[in-house]
């Protein structure tokens, strides 16, 4: 046995979009003194033989031998101050290096990791977007493939219903929370890191048709749009 948190249960490795792959999985945490049991979202980045890993779900061993096959794995990246649990666990099994947003927390005993910047992204067709109004810090990445593809962590989400990774429990809080809301802000992430629409103005310009979020189904062409909405709703852009 290892020291890590075990895998859970998750599906396989889907590929979504040109070397740009997607898994869902469960995840079990307690967040602000409630149990939530509920699904998560791992995107891989292949950049020629590299795989990039961001919001990073341990699978298991069909799962490591699926993602073994795509490449091999040198970077893990934290895009949200909210995901983190199994980063370490793929940092020892790969040696791989570990990158995280100035300013995020680190738990004891991960790894210390190299800064996300603007300037230095472990993938070549990459640029980063960060919340400047946020208490926590949080990033998205615009991958220039199939015309624009955001990976985000829990910003911006996409549960359009409970999936077979919910509790009965989770289930009920969450609707009544208002997350199964298409092309959506993490209401929990909202909550805790309380960004202004400055941030979203920004994220607005961006050029981009499709967003892989960290938790939810894939938003393919019509994200710009979708986000716009949400956008225009929420802080009235």
């Amino acid at each position: 046995m290892d020291d890590f948190s075990p895998a859970l249960a998750h599906g396989a490795i889907e590929e979504v979009f040109p070397d740009l792959f997607f898994v869902s999985g469960a995840m079990e945490t307690v967040l602000q003194e409630v149990d939530w049991t509920f699904s998560r979202n791992m995107t891989v980045v292949r950049d020629g033989e590299r795989l990039i890993l961001v919001n990073s779900i341990r699978l298991d061993d069909e799962g490591l031998a699926e993602l073994d096959r795509l490449g091999k794995v040198t970077d893990v990246v934290r895009l949200g101050c909210l995901h983190g649990r199994d980063d370490q666990f793929y940092i020892d099994r790969y040696h791989a290096e570990y990158w995280t947003i100035p300013g995020m927390e680190i738990e004891e005993g991960v790894q210390a990791p190299r800064c996300l910047t603007s300037d230095n992204i472990p993938i070549s067709d990459a640029t980063l977007f960060t919340f400047n109004t946020t208490k926590i810090p949080e990033g998205i990445l615009r991958i220039d493939r199939a015309g624009g593809v955001l990976i985000a962590c829990d910003a911006l989400q996409n549960w359009l219903q409970p999936d077979q990774y919910f509790s009965d429990a989770s289930t009920e809080l969450m609707q009544t929370m208002n997350f199964f809301t298409p092309a959506n802000i993490g209401p929990v992430w909202a909550q805790v890191a309380e960004p202004s629409g400055d941030d979203f103005m920004r994220l607005s310009s961006l050029s981009f048709k499709h967003v892989l979020c960290g938790h939810g189904e894939p938003v393919r062409d019509t994200a710009d749009s979708d986000y716009q909405a949400t956008f225009q709703r929420m802080f009235s852009l």
